[in-house]
């Protein structure tokens, strides 16, 4: 069998595939419904905000896991 048998007809096409959902939505509406989710986790008491001292720590936990970590070449 060859490979060419395994390639369906949609698989040599050039065509993107259709974007569904929130990908297909204008960048404006995607915005408006994830600044609707955010306050609704804030008015519920979910949403997390750090305080100046949170925020220090976690930039110094980040990096120190930076410098351990040998860069990539």
């Amino acid at each position: 069998m060859s490979d060419a048998s395994l390639t369906s007809p949609a698989t040599n096409q050039t065509a993107q595939r259709a974007r569904r959902g929130f990908a297909a939505m204008p960048r404006e509406q995607q915005r408006s419904i994830a600044s609707l989710g955010g306050r609704a986790a804030h008015a519920s008491g979910h949403a997390h905000e750090f305080n100046s001292e949170e925020a220090r720590q976690a930039g110094r936990k980040r990096h120190e896991k930076a410098v351990k970590q040998p860069r990539a070449e």
